[in-house]
């Protein structure tokens, strides 16, 4: 991988990236809320689990197969991945952040030479969601497959871990610990999602839908999901 590559996937995993993930938790906060995550053990086992369960079943399967997409100009493919993302969210929550953070990166785009105006038109025409605009930006690089999903994963951790932070409450040491031990997953979550047919991917964690639906009207909270 060239040093351009690797620094654009160390510029799409860093939290600074301006798309608005730090303001949602994907249900973490009501699962403090409802008492279900109370320790850093776990908020730890918690975030794992959607790793392994939804996560790696979902998102990553979805960008795998939309950098592949990507490179080789399938775009039909990737209208329907797109389509994909947007009928499985499972409330109005994830849906709504599936959204916002693929038009924010869709706008990062426009503003980086990362595409072209074909790719950026089309992406605008399907009403973005977060993991297929962000293959577009991934598939740019010459970076391995594996490496994109690598990058994608340890992002959503970062954010998950700081939402664990702010929602328990935990000190940066314990999120620390936490994101250790998904790091430590997140190579075996990739190659899960890497080995994914079109038709096994899955979008299917009822305890985090019906969470989401609380979480819209839970009394009190810090994030918008």
């Amino acid at each position: 991988m060239s040093d351009a590559s690797l620094m654009q996937l160390m510029w799409l995993a860093s939290p600074a990236l301006p798309i608005g993930g730090f303001s949602y938790s994907e249900c973490f906060e009501a699962a403090v809320d409802t008492g279900r995550v109370t320790t850093e053990g776990e908020a730890s086992a918690w975030l794992l689990d959607q790793l392994h369960l939804s996560l790696a079943r979902s998102d990553l399967a979805v960008l795998a197969q939309a950098v592949a997409a990507w490179r080789c100009g399938d775009h039909p493919r990737i209208a329907v991945l797109n389509a994909w993302v947007l009928q499985t969210r499972e409330s109005s929550e994830l849906r709504a952040q599936a959204e916002q953070m693929g038009r924010s990166l869709l706008e990062w785009l426009r503003n980086h030479t990362t595409a072209t105006p074909e790719q950026i038109n089309l992406l605008a025409i399907l009403q973005p969601t977060y993991p297929v605009a962000f293959a577009l930006a991934a598939s740019a690089t010459d970076a391995p497959l594996r490496d994109c999903l690598l990058t994608y994963a340890f992002g959503w951790a970062e954010n998950m871990v700081q939402a664990a932070i702010k929602s328990v409450p935990l000190g940066q040491s314990a999120g620390q610990r936490i994101l250790t031990a998904l790091t430590a997953e997140i190579p075996t979550a990739a190659d899960h999602a890497l080995s994914l047919a079109g038709g096994e991917r899955q979008a299917f964690s009822p305890m985090l839908a019906i969470l989401s639906a609380q979480h819209e009207v839970q009394y009190s909270r810090l994030f918008r999901s």
